[in-house]
């Protein structure tokens, strides 16, 4: 009985040496040559030094001095090997000598942050980490100056660890969560571990999945999820390990992930943000919201301006939420262009400069920023910048004033690197001199989206935004009424779609005959029809993707059309 007793303990001991040890070299920050830290590395901005007073486990800690306000340059990081779709349990033991810094957990991402207020004091903050790649990861802390902060602050920090969890996991590795993509075919790649998944009887167990919310289906091994042919939207995927017989494990393991198709849209576009009132931008079919937070809203207000009237509805927002935005055909020459009608109806009591409307690159780059500059708390300035500082500000004897309706122009010339602006151009005639512009410090630019930014109550206040119109010429984007744009991608309606109806519905503000002609993927025309009572049939179709090319009068749209 000795022998197997032993035998026991020492399999168990082996067992969670392999699955429960730090993965982290040093995280208890025992070993140091010269004073200095071994096996970890960190910026100028905080100096590190040995503690052997103040520690959780073994003999020392490590003491931060954090001298600057400069976040990126606080970094400390090591590098260490993980696998693919592996949980691990990130923590760190945080003692607060003061309130003037706090500390950040760093898996692959700035994660969790430590609580300032408990000083003196231990406290372990954590974060679980899901591998999404086998491969090194980085893994340490960031420190943040916090309000008075005095040019120096100290915390002091033990026992980082970074250990992979033994019990089965389930893990989504792909697409990644919040993914935004124009691609309407995705895979879904999986990743298991400490469970075998396999046929009923044949291992522990199989997985259960759904996407959307649909029938559950069973899944009996880990290979790729091929999913084709999605619609644009929010997409969700839901999955759980159950046992041979169906049943969830008696500690659930699950993994979901959510990601968004959007449309491209072709230029010209233009949005008279037809949609339902007090409903999400980002709920409407061209738009993606870019962030999370408070929505801009759908507001049942028409702007006028000269001879320009909005028709539909207009948009609303102000203070910090979600960045709603809108993808358009890439762009790489020539020049950008948008304008809107704009209200701002209030400010906070202690406003300061915030841009609220981007020309953003296909590489993310915030490179056409227009910005509200406040003169008072009733009055603004409008300005321009290719970066987060205003820096060209229209003629300082202009002030517009609260709920005052102008129509402004925000533009790059990609081919000089120039970003532009006009407040209340003449409508409908020839390019004028720009009111602002700058040079900007970039070039080889693409750009793809418009973003709507909200950052917080002192840069964005209350604004009301009416007939966006984006395009690659000044007449795309100042017509002298609406009687230039009949109708375009956001009030024509289709629906529904996809459909295994065998027809679609077409509805438009515009009660003309529509010219319809539909594309299978390699380009053949398969269909070609003038519809005169809103519906199309499309029984002769198989299942798939196709493309639509609408016409109604003069104007013409492109849209994507799934058939199940």
């Amino acid at each position: 009985m000795k022998k197997l007793y032993f035998l026991s303990f020492f399999l168990l001991f082996i067992y969670n040496y392999t699955f429960s040890q730090n993965i982290v070299v040093n995280g208890g920050f025992e070993n140091w040559t010269g004073g200095v830290l071994d096996t970890w590395s960190s910026e100028s901005g905080t100096t590190i030094t040995e503690n052997t007073t103040e520690f959780t486990e073994g003999s020392s800690s490590a003491n931060f001095e954090v001298t600057t306000t400069t976040q990126g340059d606080t970094d400390f990081r090591q590098s260490v090997p993980v696998t693919i779709g592996t949980v691990y349990d990130v923590s760190v033991d945080i003692y607060q000598v003061d309130a003037f810094s706090r500390a950040r957990i760093y898996a692959d991402g700035y994660q969790n942050y430590s609580n300032e207020t408990l000083t003196g004091q231990w406290q372990t903050i954590s974060y679980e980490y899901t591998a999404t790649a086998t491969g090194n990861v980085e893994f340490g802390l960031r420190f943040y100056d916090n309000a008075g902060f005095p040019g120096s602050s100290t915390i002091i920090v033990d026992n980082y660890q970074v250990i992979a969890q033994s019990t089965p996991t389930l893990a989504i590795t792909s697409p990644t969560d919040g993914l935004l993509t124009n691609l309407t075919d995705i895979d879904v790649m999986v990743s298991v571990q400490n469970f075998t998944v396999a046929i009923p009887s044949t291992g522990d167990g199989y997985i259960e999945y759904s996407i959307d919310g649909g029938s559950i289906m069973d899944k009996f091994d880990t290979s790729t999820i091929n999913l084709t042919s999605l619609s644009p939207g929010v997409h969700f995927v839901d999955m759980e390990l159950v046992d041979n017989s169906g049943n969830p494990l008696s500690s659930p393991v699950t993994a979901s992930v959510t990601f968004t198709i959007y449309e491209i849209q072709s230029l010209p576009f233009t949005d008279h943000f037809n949609y339902t009132v007090s409903e999400a931008l980002a709920a409407q079919d061209p738009w993606t919201n870019y962030f999370t937070g408070d929505d801009v809203l759908i507001n049942a207000e028409d702007l006028s301006y000269s001879t320009l009237s909005g028709s539909g509805n207009s948009i609303s927002f102000d203070g910090g939420g979600a960045d709603p935005i809108v993808d358009y055909t890439a762009t790489s020459s020539g020049s950008i262009y948008a304008s809107f009608m704009l209200k701002v109806t209030a400010f906070d009591a202690s406003p300061v400069d915030g841009y609220f409307a981007v020309l953003r690159t296909d590489g993310g780059d915030y490179a056409s920023r227009l910005w509200i500059s406040p003169t008072s708390t009733s009055t603004y300035r409008i300005g321009v910048s290719n970066s987060s500082t205003l820096t060209q500000i229209n003629s300082p004897t202009t002030d517009y004033g609260l709920d005052e309706v102008i129509f402004v122009v925000l533009s790059y010339d990609i081919d000089n690197d120039t970003v532009s602006a006009w407040i209340n151009p003449t409508l409908g005639g020839s390019e004028p001199v720009a009111e602002i512009s700058e040079a900007s410090g970039s070039s080889g630019n693409t750009f793809s989206q418009f973003l709507i930014r909200q950052s917080n109550a002192t840069e964005t206040p209350s604004i009301v935004m009416d007939e966006l119109r984006i395009g690659t010429t000044w007449t795309d984007v100042t017509p002298a009424t609406l009687s230039n744009d009949k109708f375009s991608v956001t009030d024509l309606k289709i629906y529904p779609n996809p459909t295994s109806l065998g027809y679609v519905n077409l509805k438009s503000r515009n009660g003309s005959a529509f010219d319809v002609s539909v594309y299978d993927v390699l380009g053949k025309q398969v269909i070609k029809s003038s519809v005169t009572d809103g519906k199309l049939d499309v029984s002769s179709l198989n299942t798939g993707l196709y493309i639509m090319k609408i016409s109604q009068e003069e104007a013409t749209v492109t849209k994507k059309l799934v058939i199940k």
